[in-house]
């Protein structure tokens, strides 16, 4: 599979998705002009990466902010990875959240109540 590498701006975020090396992440600030033209070819991507994933899928999200929109993109995105796991394949979501973001860390624990997928929750500081 072709490697996503998108490197963030102000408005989106860090985009890393490499099967072969098994580096899945999504970092920095999504507020992107038009979501969908941002996220449809990741989206793609993991639609074809499930046709034959990896045993085990590690994706990290250390998102700093994401707007309203983003955050029914990252919902896609993870209930694409919860088909995964329906399919016997290890999904393990890697929920970094900055120590004096508690909203981030909120936002993480809806998601992990909507998908049966495991979360792990992780704290970085400056």
């Amino acid at each position: 599979m072709e490697v996503i590498n998108i490197k963030g701006t102000d408005d989106t975020p860090n985009v890393i998705l490499d099967k072969e090396k098994g580096h899945f992440e999504i970092s920095g600030r999504s507020l992107p002009e038009d979501v969908n033209m941002f996220y449809t070819p990741i989206l793609d991507w993991i639609d074809g990466y499930a046709e034959a994933p990896n045993d085990t899928t590690e994706f990290v999200f250390k998102l700093e902010y994401f707007n309203t929109a983003s955050s029914k993109v990252i919902l896609d995105i993870l209930l694409k990875f919860e088909e995964i796991v329906e399919n016997g394949n290890k999904v393990v979501i890697k929920w970094h959240y900055h120590e004096e973001e508690e909203d981030m860390l909120e936002a993480g624990e809806e998601y992990a109540d909507i998908v049966d997928i495991a979360f792990d929750y992780v704290v970085y500081s400056d």
